[in-house]
């Protein structure tokens, strides 16, 4: 997959495009069908399949005390775009002045001058430009003038066939399965488990001291984290090596009530660096999350939170089996 960063005008040799717009943020099954679309209007009429989307989410600059927490950092957004099979993506820059920039300057400078468009494949209730007055109307008007086609789209369900309002996949709904623990439902419209990256730093060691050392993992705090819980997972090392994985995401309550947030993996059959295991420190993890084991809770001494870890080591084991 082929990524362009400059808003320039293309090579006119270059051949047209295929292209969708959004954000696309989680890259989750109804964006995967849009894309579907894309590359079979491309194929079928022997152009190149293109996305075109934005270096941060768009409401970060627009209205960035009501931004939604994300689901995918930029470098994973293009990591599950190139999984799509799709020729380009456009990463346009979003900043202020783009925020400014009316739906029509954007259809002619990005669209047409940059990418090429011939036909444009959207959802119907798309919107952009300035205060979002760009619509599908508005893009076939353009369309009729500048030499595109705009297919609007209805939103689908996770097996990419049309779904009632209840039943469809957004970005939206996922962060609202995530925040209330629905990962089965999350999951099923991400069409994969749900991962999160970051840096694994130092921590008290307390997991050390009970037997269950465990990655403190530091994640950007731009990104969803799902309801403060322990899961089972998976851990991804920058080597690519992948170790099962109990994770503990809450405010540890049995030991502190400063409402500090912790990502807590606990590697399964790998020990500490103290007992042969590898040192974590300073490398950056990836955990996915594949099923919710139970909520946080506080423990009326270690013995019963010692066993209950071994429980849930146990869990953990049985639900990655």
């Amino acid at each position: 997959m082929e990524i362009r960063r400059d808003v320039v005008p293309r090579d006119p040799g270059s051949p047209r495009t295929a292209i969708t717009i959004g954000a696309y943020d989680g890259v989750h099954t109804g964006h995967r069908t849009v894309i579907a679309e894309v590359r079979r209007l491309a194929a079928e009429r022997d152009l190149a399949s293109a996305v075109v989307t934005f270096d941060r989410h768009p409401a970060s600059v627009v209205r960035p005390e009501s931004a939604p927490l994300l689901l995918t950092d930029p470098g994973q957004k293009l990591e599950q775009l190139a999984t799509t099979g799709v020729d380009l993506t456009m990463e346009v820059p979003f900043d202020e002045v783009r925020a400014m920039e009316s739906a029509e300057e954007f259809v002619r400078t990005v669209l047409v001058d940059c990418v090429g468009a011939a036909v444009v494949v959207v959802g119907e209730d798309f919107h952009f430009g300035h205060q979002r007055h760009g619509n599908v109307a508005l893009l076939r008007e353009m369309g009729d003038d500048l030499g595109f086609e705009v297919l609007g789209l209805g939103l689908v369900g996770p097996d990419g066939s049309p779904a009632r309002d209840h039943e469809q996949v957004s970005s939206t709904f996922i962060r609202r399965a995530l925040a209330r623990g629905d990962l089965e439902r999350a999951n099923a419209m991400l069409g994969r488990p749900y991962e999160v990256r970051g840096v694994v730093g130092g921590g008290d060691r307390r997991g050390r001291e009970l037997g269950f050392p465990t990655a403190n993992v530091r994640v950007d705090p731009a990104i969803l984290l799902p309801e403060d819980a322990v899961y089972a997972g998976w851990y991804e090392r920058p080597d690519g090596t992948v170790h099962a994985t109990a994770i503990s995401l809450g405010t540890r309550p049995h030991f502190y009530d400063d409402g500090a947030l912790l990502l807590e993996a606990h590697l399964l059959d790998v020990g500490g660096p103290g007992s042969g295991g590898p040192d974590l420190y300073g490398e950056e993890a990836r955990v996915r999350f594949v099923r919710r084991l139970r909520g946080q809770q506080s423990f009326d001494g270690l013995d019963a939170l010692v066993e209950q870890l071994h429980r849930d080591v146990a869990d953990a084991r049985a639900a990655l089996a």
